[in-house]
């Protein structure tokens, strides 16, 4: 385009400066005179300064006029190259627009189905437990069911203990096979106690060390805590036992001195002792088998009231409120549900939230206590 330009103004010079040397051609006068008398003459030609002076200037004038004209010309085309920069950009800006415009709607639908997502996993979460729940309340009336069939059992044993007591024919041989009887059950009684503290010295050593993974903290003022109640049970249950031997061993007396005056008696009362020491031994078993359930349900209990309060952002609003959930675990521990069962609403939202972050909580070996806990409720208290 430049190079147009350029020949346009060469082509107007050469014009200019054609036109001027037929100009002063044009002036000149060529014609031939006949010279007078015989002789030669020279005819001069007179050239008007003035006049040259007009047609350089008029010439100069068109030279400065084609250079404007050029340079009017570079500026219109600068002016229209940055009206289409402008432009361009205008319209990759509005095209950038369009775009994140489109990228905000698809963001904005995506979210939305998120959101979907999230509310059908809830209401599946929640069809489920109202599953447990059902499945928990029938396992509660066969539960029923068995101990109806267990009581009826024991009135069986008693009434057949009762006829074995008119069975006087086995005199002092039956006698010798119920203190044989007593001394197995003593020691088999032993061996029980053993097995059961070897069992709780491991599950103790397991606890913890999952406990020790989760919170050392926690560890350590739950294992206080629990020592304590330990230690207060075991010398309750000292107490107990205690009382009970002595009773036992008055009665036992009372009942030596009876079998002295009378060897009949005395072989009934020892089939009475053998049938009702082993029903009450069996009946202890079972009943200190729950007990340590219990304890050990309210131990792990009291280590994950501690793991929640951990995790709590504490309010001077909850100050003397509490909230009471309900937890759902699966078998190694993970928070599968968490519900507010009454309390404060702001604590229980707190509370849930610390439960969310604690994900997972520890659980005992022993699967009848992990049973236990899998579906517990807790009383949160700020500390």
């Amino acid at each position: 385009m430049k190079n147009n330009n350029y020949t346009g103004s060469t082509v107007i010079s050469l014009f200019i400066h054609a036109l001027l040397i037929g100009l002063l051609l044009w002036g000149a006068d060529f014609t031939k005179k006949k010279s007078d008398v015989g002789g030669n003459t020279i005819q001069a030609v007179v050239v008007d300064p003035a006049m040259i002076h007009q047609q350089a200037t008029q010439i100069k004038e068109q030279r400065e006029a084609a250079k404007r004209a050029e340079s009017a010309e570079k500026e219109r085309k600068k002016k229209q190259e940055e009206q289409a920069e402008a432009l361009e950009k205008q319209r990759k800006d509005e095209a950038e627009r369009a775009r994140q415009l489109k990228a905000d709607q698809l963001k904005a639908e995506k979210e939305a189905r998120e959101a979907e997502k999230q509310r059908k996993l809830v209401a599946e979460q929640q069809k489920q437990a109202a599953e447990e729940k059902r499945k928990a309340d029938e396992a509660a009336k066969v539960a029923k069911a068995q101990a109806a069939k267990a009581e009826a059992e024991r009135k069986a044993k008693q009434e057949a203990a009762e006829k074995a007591e008119q069975v006087r024919q086995q005199k002092l041989e039956e006698q010798r096979k119920a203190e044989e009887a007593s001394r197995q059950a003593e020691l088999e009684r032993q061996k029980q106690e053993a097995a059961k503290k070897k069992a709780q010295e491991e599950a103790a050593a397991e606890v913890k060390r999952k406990e020790a993974e989760a919170k050392k903290k926690a560890e350590a003022e739950a294992k206080k805590k629990a020592e304590a109640e330990a230690k207060r049970k075991a010398a309750e249950a000292k107490k107990k036992a205690e009382a009970e031997a002595k009773r036992k061993a008055a009665e036992a007396k009372k009942k030596a001195e009876a079998e002295a005056k009378k060897l009949q008696q005395q072989k009934e009362a020892a089939l009475n002792d053998m049938f009702a020491g082993l029903e009450a031994e069996s009946e202890q078993r079972g009943g200190a088998k729950g007990k340590h359930i219990a304890d050990e349900v309210a131990r792990y209990g009291a280590i994950y009231k501690q793991m929640i309060q951990q995790n709590l952002l504490v309010d001077q609003s909850f100050k003397g409120q509490e909230c009471n959930l309900s937890m759902r675990l699966s078998a190694d521990g993970l928070v599968l549900d968490v519900t507010q069962s009454n309390g404060d609403g702001a604590l229980c939202r707190a509370a849930k939230s610390a439960v969310v972050k604690v994900s997972q909580f520890p659980m005992p070996d022993d699967p009848e206590i992990a049973k236990k806990l899998r579906n517990i409720k807790l009383t949160v208290t700020p500390q």
